[in-house]
Parts: C-alpha cells; sequence; structure tokens
C-alpha cells in the first residue's frame, strides 16, 4: 500500500514538480517524474505496473485517447519545427507583413499569426517587424514588449492545435467546439483590451507606397502558400470530428489532420528527405510529447492515489471553496513554472475527482492557467521580448497588469451567467 496519507502525498509530489520546473527541469521529465513519485508514496506498489498499462492500453478508449493526444502532440511540434527549418515560417511573417498597410493592424496580427506555431523562440520571429511598424506609431519600448507579446497568445483560447488546447480537452472529456464557442467572446474582449492598451491615443502615420498590385498579389500568393498547411490541418481536425464523433473521442480527428498538415507543408515547401528527418532533432519536440504522456500518467496515479475522494470530502464540508480552487490551482502554478500545461494538467489532476468538467468550468481553468502564464516571469516568450527590446519586466508589466485584471473579470463574467 502506500506510504502516506493521499493528501500528504499530493502535496509532496507536486511541491516538487514546482521546484523541479522553477528549476527550469524539462516539463516532460518533472511531470513523468511528479507521477511515479506520486504512486511510489501513495499507491499500492503491485497495482504501478497496472495503471502504467492502463494508460496506453490500445484495446480501451482510454488508451487509444492517450497514445492519439500524445501522437497528435508529437506532429504538432514537428510540423512547428519543420516550419522553422524550411523558412516557411519566415516566408509567412514577411509576406503578411508586407501585404498590410496599416502599422496598428500589423502588430495585431502579425504575432497572432506567428503564434498559431509554438517554435522555441517563435516571439523573435515578429519582434523585427514589430519594431519596425511600432517606430512608425513612435510607440515606447514597453508598449512594443507588450504588443508583441499579448498579440502573439491572443489565439491560443481558441485555436484547437495548441498543446495546451490539445491536453485540456483530452483531460477533461469536453468537446473543441464548447471550448472555442465559449472562449471566442473572452478572445474579443482580449483583443479590445489589446489594442486599447496599445494604440489608445497614437495618431495615425503617414501612408506608405506599398509598390505595385503585381507585387501585393506575389505578397498574398506567398502567404497563402505558407499558411495553408497550419489551414489544412485546423479543416481537417474539424470536419473529422464532425463527421465521425467516435474518432473524436479517441483522438484521431487531430492526428489524422496533423498527418495532413506535414505532408502539405513538406510538399508545398518542397522540403528535401533530410530536412524533413533533420527536424526531428529539435528536443522540444519530444520534451512535449513526453509530458503530454506525463498529463496522462499523472492524472491516471491521482485517481488510484485515493486522493480524489479524501479532497471531495473537505469540498463537500465547506472547509474548501472549488470556485476558488478552480481560479487559483491553474493560474499560480502557471505563473510559477511558466508553462500553461502545467497549470491545466496539475488542476484537472487534483480536481478530476471531485468536479464535474462542465464547459464554464474548464474555461475558468484553462484561461486562469493562460492568464498566469501570459505575465509570467518566467515565460521564455516575455523574457526573449523584453531583452530584444532592451527593456525590464518591471516596466512591461505596467502594460500587462491591467490587461490581465480585465481579461479575467471577463472570464469571471462569463462564468457567472446563467446558462
Amino acid at each position: 500500500m502506500g506510504l502516506i496519507n493521499p493528501i500528504v502525498a499530493v502535496i509532496v509530489a507536486f511541491s516538487i514538480l514546482g521546484v523541479m520546473l522553477y528549476r527550469h527541469v524539462k516539463i516532460g521529465i518533472a511531470l513523468n517524474s511528479t507521477a511515479i513519485l506520486l504512486a511510489l508514496l501513495a499507491v499500492d506498489w503491485v497495482k504501478i505496473p497496472e495503471i502504467l498499462w492502463t494508460s496506453v492500453n490500445p484495446l480501451t478508449l482510454e488508451g487509444q485517447l492517450t497514445l492519439s493526444i500524445v501522437f497528435s502532440t508529437f506532429g504538432v511540434m514537428w510540423m512547428s519545427q519543420l516550419y522553422k527549418d524550411t523558412g516557411a515560417l519566415q516566408e509567412l511573417s514577411e509576406s503578411l507583413g508586407k501585404m498590410i498597410r496599416n502599422p496598428k493592424i500589423i502588430l495585431s496580427v502579425l504575432p497572432a499569426v506567428v503564434g498559431l506555431l509554438p517554435v522555441p523562440g517563435g516571439a523573435l520571429m515578429s519582434a523585427p517587424i514589430v519594431d519596425s511598424e511600432a517606430e512608425r506609431l513612435k510607440l515606447s519600448a514597453e508598449k512594443k514588449v507588450y504588443a508583441n507579446l499579448w498579440f502573439r497568445h491572443i489565439t491560443l483560447p481558441i485555436y484547437p492545435l495548441s498543446p495546451v488546447f490539445i491536453i485540456t480537452i483530452a483531460l477533461t472529456g469536453i468537446t473543441a467546439a464548447s471550448l472555442v464557442g465559449l472562449q471566442i467572446p473572452i478572445v474579443a474582449v482580449m483583443m479590445l483590451v489589446g489594442y486599447i492598451t496599445s494604440f489608445w491615443g497614437v495618431p495615425p502615420p503617414e501612408p506608405l507606397y506599398n509598390g505595385s498590385k503585381r507585387l501585393a498579389n506575389s505578397n498574398l500568393k506567398d502567404f497563402l502558400k505558407s499558411f495553408t498547411p497550419i489551414l489544412a490541418t485546423i479543416v481537417g481536425a474539424i470536419s473529422i470530428g464532425l463527421a465521425w464523433r467516435d474518432l473524436s473521442r479517441r483522438g484521431i480527428d487531430v492526428l489524422v489532420a496533423t498527418v495532413m498538415g506535414i505532408t502539405i507543408l513538406a510538399a508545398i515547401s518542397k522540403a528535401r528527405p533530410r530536412t524533413v528527418v533533420n527536424s526531428l532533432r529539435s528536443r522540444m519536440i519530444y520534451d512535449i510529447t513526453l509530458a503530454t504522456y506525463g498529463a496522462f500518467l499523472l492524472r491516471g496515479v491521482v485517481n488510484a492515489s485515493g486522493f480524489s475522494e479524501v479532497f471531495k470530502n473537505l469540498v463537500v464540508n465547506g472547509n474548501i471553496d472549488i470556485l476558488w480552487l478552480m481560479v487559483a490551482i491553474p493560474t499560480v502554478f502557471s505563473f510559477l513554472t511558466g508553462s500553461p500545461s502545467s497549470g491545466v494538467i496539475i488542476c484537472a489532476s487534483i480536481l478530476g475527482g471531485i468536479l464535474s468538467f462542465t464547459p464554464k468550468a474548464v474555461v475558468l481553468i484553462y484561461m486562469g492557467a493562460y492568464l498566469g502564464y501570459m505575465i509570467a516571469p518566467t515565460h521564455l516568450c516575455f523574457t526573449f521580448t523584453a531583452e530584444y527590446f532592451k527593456t525590464p519586466l518591471g516596466r512591461a508589466y505596467r502594460q500587462l497588469i491591467p490587461s490581465f485584471i480585465a481579461s479575467f473579470a471577463a472570464v469571471l463574467l462569463l462564468y457567472s451567467l446563467p446558462f
């Protein structure tokens, strides 16, 4: 049997997880190590092999979902790295920047489009163009940091190919459509908040000559070419999910769509087989993939430990307010670790046995993790952007904190609505 009380075991295990992530241990290693440690502390050791097998058993729905989501995450990360290695990401960024004449729209749209690909250092891909256009508007350095950071992540709550999004719907069991539908109004509020914060009182610049019509058409063609793999993957995942609900329940819709996206990207970029294979050398691909498996394993171990039943009694007796747990756990862990995945995974694992994952509850958890990550000093996009624009993080918080508060207020308002 387990060595200690389940609640004590969870506190010890997750405390060590927090330390590992704060010390920059890779999230994949940290999550799996935490799951194993928790199993050794709180689960009958004879049952540990069964828990490991159950999480990936291809004969069960749970195992099929785990395997599909793990391979889907691998595919999404592979496609992101391939975008970078083939130069398609650079082409996507530059063609979009040349197509749009209004610098305010460029500053709003370009980081968001580049942000569709979770590549390491992706914030630095949009930073040069953001810098150029922000100079036309005479924006301060901290506003440049804010615009590049805020708009880069603005689509993540409604982007079905985000690893955080994939993990969230897999752990909670809600549909991607319901999560996207509820979070669209929040994203709209965030866009408005971001636009006002960045451009309030900023006069329009003098118009620039944008070249010939032929050049404009060429830029549009380059953009559509480089954006097609992403668009095809999104449309494919949604179409398969709507047409075959059973495949969606097993996570196969995203897996098939991701394979399709990688194939299209390799074809239109005329990538050599060597380039495609070499893109697999990125360690981040395997770290995020391992983290995805760790999420399912950790959930299984928490359930097997009996923690949920003990914790449920505390909630039922009124000793703990479940609402504040749904807000605090994902927000705090994401802020401390600089990882939205850790916030969602830890919250879903702790509350899975005592909480009904309604779409509104999942929105609260997801947005808490997302917003905590946005303002985290350990968030690499934040630190990279601040370093690029030579701005201390403290000055950037003057823009970020009010936007964080306004966005969280929108989340809480949505959660309180009676529907």
